[in-house]
């Protein structure tokens, strides 16, 4: 069968990543005939010149740009692909033009987080119900983000996000990590996430003062790119050894291995997860992980036994919550263990790129 994927682009991203690793997944099976259309030329993945799919690049100029339409549906024409499976709201909409004339099968791949309130007038909701209606499979990677934009349930199925161990083999050394960033605290605790609306760092640096006021064997990271300021800005001269901002940072993984415990909080007004790589990579690291109640945290999560999942925007739950694995030290092993099992089970590679195969095979029948 022939299967078109449709991108905005191969830039790093949870999104983008989890189509590389599928396109390497499914590269030698001989039932699927791949080709690709990205709207943007930059690749950061340096393993996708190794592939050699078939590779169309149709230059996006402007937010919305009408020639596109034109452009795919042409390609589309071209290749006559039994089904295109596109990777964005825009990339599916972009499609709809030639799927109506050309009647391929079409995969919207759309939902990867889990908004808490979708304005369906906008643009964006009629976009969203317009490629819902013309979609013959939409697939999230939550049963939150189902939820979260209501999409038809006969016609709707979850896979879950895939983890590549191979990203956790080769780490740089805990030591070398410390010596670094200049870490000389007994415990660190880690944050990885962006700056921006959507997440909730606020509320991560407020618990990190409320423990140091107590005591000063921890160290808090910051990593991401963003705006960083406002949250500086928080942090006295006294403590300020204690909280470090990092930015953005290559090999993060190991900085991860590093740590004793990662977070990650979300802001519920403006964002709901779906399935977090931050987490999951924590997950793998055998590290427990303390979320705010977000879309899939839960899904990822099992409160109690591989972390905790807990209200939004309570940063003294998070304080108490971090106090105590500290001081009892034995959790971090249990959880991380666990942890390290539930994404070996449920969130391996192997099995997201049998699912897309089934998801493939099942449509085309």
């Amino acid at each position: 069968m022939k299967i078109l994927f449709f991108i905005d682009g191969f830039r790093s991203g949870g999104k983008e990543r989890r189509c590389i690793e599928l396109l390497k997944g499914i590269k030698d099976n001989p039932q699927f005939d791949i080709h690709i259309v990205s709207l943007r030329k930059e690749i950061v993945y340096p393993e996708f010149y190794k592939l050699n799919y078939s590779y169309y690049l149709i230059e996006k100029d402007g937010k919305l740009d009408p020639i596109i339409f034109i452009k795919f549906y042409k390609i589309c024409k071209e290749i006559k692909p039994d089904i295109v499976h596109c990777w964005s709201s825009m990339n599916a909409a972009y499609s709809l033009f030639a799927k109506i004339l050309l009647k391929f099968k079409l995969i919207n791949s759309q939902i990867t987080d889990a908004p808490p309130k979708i304005n369906w007038l906008s643009q964006f909701g009629i976009q969203t119900k317009l490629n819902f209606h013309f979609s013959d499979l939409i697939l999230s990677n939550s049963f939150a983000g189902l939820k979260s934009y209501n999409a038809p349930k006969e016609k709707s199925s979850v896979i879950y996000n895939g983890f590549d161990f191979n990203r956790i083999r080769n780490l740089t050394n805990k030591n070398k990590i410390r010596n670094r960033f200049n870490i000389t605290t007994k415990y660190i605790i880690g944050m990885v996430s962006s700056f921006s609306e959507k997440k909730d760092y606020y509320s991560y640096i407020k618990a990190a003062i409320l423990i140091l006021g107590r005591r000063s064997d921890i160290s808090f990271l910051c990593i991401g790119s963003g705006d960083d300021k406002p949250y500086k800005e928080l942090v006295s001269k006294k403590i300020k050894g204690n909280i470090k901002f990092l930015g953005r940072q290559e090999k993060v993984e190991s900085i991860m291995n590093a740590c004793d415990i990662g977070v990650l909080m979300s802001n519920p007004a403006t964002h709901g997860e779906g399935i977090s790589n931050a987490i999951m990579e924590f997950m793998a690291l055998c590290k427990p992980v303390i979320a705010s109640e977000s879309g899939g945290n839960g899904e990822l999560i099992k409160n109690n036994e591989t972390g905790y999942i807990i209200p939004s925007k309570k940063y003294k739950i998070l304080e108490e919550k971090i106090t105590f694995i500290l001081d009892n030290t034995e959790i971090i092993h249990d959880f991380g263990k666990k942890g390290l099992e539930i994404i070996k089970n449920e969130f391996g590679m192997n099995r997201m790129v049998k699912d897309f195969q089934k998801a493939y095979k099942k449509i085309y029948e």
